[in-house]
């Protein structure tokens, strides 16, 4: 089989991905809530950071968060196909991928509490 290279390899990359995210909005209820989270957080970042080396943290954490998840839902995709009786090691996989998806929401959790705060004690202060 021919392997495709150049633009026509990029095209069919974007392609792919562009059906995995119409997968992932469609019919992942945890992505579509991490999505929904970053869209509401993201242009609050531009408010509560400042220097630009902040406002990229606050912006990859949230990245962070959406990419886990959809790693997190490879697995469970790829365990579902192997076979969906119950194996010790398939649910410790899934078990596995949800618990980096809980460690980087409580990672960007903390991080955003943190900027919040500082920026809530700068407003009280300004006052």
């Amino acid at each position: 089989m021919k392997k495709n290279t150049g633009v026509t390899r990029v095209l069919l990359a974007f392609k792919n991905s562009r059906k995995g995210f119409k997968f992932l909005i469609k019919n992942e209820a945890a992505f579509q809530q991490e999505l929904v989270l970053a869209i509401l957080l993201a242009p609050l970042s531009f408010l509560i950071s400042q220097s630009l080396s902040e406002l990229i943290l606050l912006l990859l954490t949230l990245a962070l968060v959406l990419v886990v998840e959809i790693l997190n839902t490879a697995v469970e995709a790829v365990v579902d196909r192997i076979g969906l009786e119950h194996h010790e090691l398939s649910g410790l996989a899934k078990d596995l991928g949800s618990a980096a998806v809980l460690l980087s929401l409580l990672f960007a959790a903390g991080v955003w509490l943190a900027f919040l705060w500082r920026y809530g004690s700068a407003s009280l202060g300004a006052s």
